[in-house]
């Protein structure tokens, strides 16, 4: 469990992040923090592993205050993404996701061998270990970037726009891949995004989060869809835009989901043929078809 205490942060120049934030981040699931630029999203998210310290409140893990951990130890505790990968240019990939199992103590066999594990449950290649990172595409750079946060095992893994840098076709592989690491490992992953469409396809909770860093609504996808607690909310998640009003038609004895113009954005399938969700998912993970 992660929890914020009335934090708040305002910066030598007096501008203010965020302001008396309470929010509690349930474990084991997807939270997403979505919002406009300059909303403080990813202040909330650098607190979590003190690369951001509150001016006032508190930041706690499983009750602990973050405030009372050594830095270092914090950070090597919690998986983290970036947006460009953050790889070191200068060593191979699999060196890169094993820097911080051997900065722990891990011996170097032990976790060269994770390593391997890891680029395989991000989808990469085995041959691709030995490559530099400027030596593979956008797609896979975030891919190792990923094995890399979860290198260490870590319960939390904190992801600041990860997706952001690629193009459409590459970003949507990544969140799907995203999603099905997620169903196998379970873990408390803190990911923030501009996108609400991202936060609504990958997200257990979304937080939207107003300018002045005050947390406008958070819920389900379904629970923001169906209840936006307000005008900025509702035009934030889109529910006055009529593009994003879906119908069902048929055609040629298949349904398909439809948008205002027409144009397909899904397949339903029939009865008989549709997969039973994972437990962890809920119905509006389906929202952008």
């Amino acid at each position: 469990m992660i929890e914020f205490r009335s934090v708040s942060k305002r910066y030598e120049e007096g501008a203010l992040a965020v302001a008396e934030v309470n929010l509690a981040i349930a474990p084991r699931a997807v939270t997403v923090l979505v919002g406009p630029s300059g909303c403080g999203k990813t202040t909330l998210l650098r607190m979590i592993n003190r690369m951001v310290d509150p001016t006032s409140g508190q930041v706690l893990i499983d009750d602990v205050d973050v405030a009372t951990r050594n830095p270092v130890q914090l950070r090597r505790s919690i998986g983290y993404v970036m947006q460009n990968s953050g790889l070191m240019p200068h060593r191979t990939v699999l060196d890169n996701v094993t820097t911080v199992p051997i900065l722990q103590g891990v011996s170097r066999t032990q976790a060269r061998a994770r390593g391997m594990e890891l680029l395989a449950t991000v989808g990469l290649d085995a041959s691709l270990a030995k490559r530099y990172p400027g030596q593979l595409s956008g797609g896979q750079q975030q891919r190792v970037g990923v094995a890399r946060g979860l290198a260490a095992d870590p319960n939390i893994l904190l992801m600041d726009e990860p997706f952001g840098a690629v193009d459409p076709i590459v970003r949507r592989e990544l969140q799907t891949e995203l999603a099905r690491i997620q169903s196998e490992l379970a873990k408390t992953i803190v990911f923030v995004t501009h996108d609400i469409d991202e936060a609504f396809l990958l997200g257990d909770q979304v937080v939207i989060l107003r300018e002045g860093g005050h947390v406008a609504q958070m819920g389900t996808p379904t629970e923001l869809l169906a209840n936006p607690v307000d005008d900025f909310v509702a035009d934030f998640i889109g529910r006055g835009d009529e593009s994003k009003h879906l119908r069902i038609t048929e055609r040629n004895g298949t349904r398909l989901v439809v948008d205002q113009r027409g144009r397909v954005a899904g397949v339903l399938a029939a009865p008989e043929q549709a997969a039973e969700p994972h437990p962890s998912k809920r119905e509006g993970g389906a929202w952008t078809g």
